[in-house]
């Protein structure tokens, strides 16, 4: 029997490694459900996974020495072959605006909702992912 959590959390954080190590686009993009593929971000909406290649070769172009440690998946309700989780994952990442002296470091806990969908081998892949809203900690640079 297909567990639906255990497979959420294993993506978040496989995810989220991913991100950390700056992995080619392609890892990034095996763990997308392209059908309807829709992702909110603070700073951009994107459409399909066109949309999410030129965010991602931008970002790891931005930020660097990134952490991030997943606090909770909480599965919801299911529809339309889709099941939500509200993800919490804190965020670390430095980032260099030239031509300042030094990088500045943004630390933050972000609050998401994602739509999941599962292969029939029982992986889970990301159909939605929406940044619900962001909370700094303290001294914390922003985006």
């Amino acid at each position: 029997m297909l567990d639906k959590t255990k497979a959420t959390e294993a993506l978040a954080k496989l995810w989220y490694s991913a991100l950390d190590t700056h992995e080619p686009t392609q890892t990034l993009v095996d763990m997308l459900d392209p059908s309807d593929l829709k992702m909110v971000f603070p700073e951009a909406t994107l459409s399909g996974v066109d949309g999410f290649v030129g965010w991602y070769e931008g970002v790891i172009n931005i930020f660097f020495d990134e952490v991030h440690i997943v606090e909770s998946v909480l599965l919801g309700a299911e529809a339309n072959g889709r099941t939500e989780a509200k993800v919490a994952v804190h965020w670390e990442a430095s980032r260099w605006n030239p031509p300042t002296a030094k990088s500045d470091r943004i630390m933050l806990t972000a609050y998401q909702t994602w739509d999941v969908t599962f292969t029939s081998n029982g992986s889970a892949k990301v159909a939605k992912y929406t940044v619900d809203r962001l909370e700094y900690l303290p001294n914390s640079a922003k985006l």
